[in-house]
């Protein structure tokens, strides 16, 4: 299959959107749905159907005004995007109770992504396992990513350390790096960075949600007051 672009090319809100559409597209078409067109899609997404359109465009002519999109061909197409025929295997840093409950789930429900191997400063774990996990202290770090060719880690570490810890990730070979501490981290422009940031969420959530319901969060405020 030949695409007009590459993931890296397209807007980052479009890239973030994309494993969405791969899951809602792959249920349709192993369930024997054929055909779906924009406004559908939005249902099952909660995306607005103007946007599916707009994301879409970045990847040629996926689909037919009036008729829709065919679905086992989109599924291809971002089959393919995605890699999701790769095996990724990610390390982690960082076996406190975040990290303990990442290695519980362990991607569980995606078969192509794994925790290879965990690390920490100092932990009861190690030389055991979670989950199937094996758990190293940080001095062994480099040497298990550079012979097993990872690139890819999650930090859940406290903010204090994640700049560090982030840079000896990056000089083991690190080039992708999903962090759970709020702070931002300086790394070179060739490592991919994405934070989760709970506190954040949560924030403008409620925002977004007064601005949705403001007559009725005020009420429940001014009765609770």
């Amino acid at each position: 299959m030949e695409l007009n672009t590459k993931i890296h090319q397209i807007p980052n809100a479009t890239a973030h959107r994309l494993p969405i559409y791969y899951r809602s597209l792959k249920k349709l078409n192993d369930t024997g749905i054929e055909r779906i067109k924009s406004k559908e899609l939005s249902q099952l997404t909660q995306i607005p159907s103007a946007t599916i359109r707009r994301d879409f465009s970045h990847f040629g002519e996926l689909g037919r005004s009036g008729y829709g999109y065919e679905v086992t061909y989109v599924t291809e197409v971002f089959r393919e995007l995605l890699n999701v025929n790769n095996i990724i295997n990610v390390v982690l840093v960082g076996v406190g109770n975040l990290g303990k409950a990442i290695l519980t789930n362990n991607f569980k429900k995606e078969k192509n992504i794994t925790i290879k191997c965990a690390f920490d400063i100092q932990s009861p774990f190690f030389g055991t396992e979670i989950s199937g996990v094996p758990i190293f202290p940080m001095e062994q770090m480099k040497e298990l990513v550079v012979n097993q060719q990872i690139h890819t880690a999650i930090c859940a570490v406290p903010s204090e350390v994640s700049q560090e810890v982030v840079e000896q990730l990056i000089d083991a070979g690190i080039t992708s790096i999903l962090n759970f501490a709020p702070g931002r981290i300086k790394v070179p422009t060739n490592i991919q960075m994405k934070y989760i940031d709970f506190s954040s969420e949560i924030f403008t959530m409620v925002y977004q949600n007064e601005a949705l319901y403001p007559a009725v969060l005020n009420e429940d405020n001014q009765q609770n007051s």
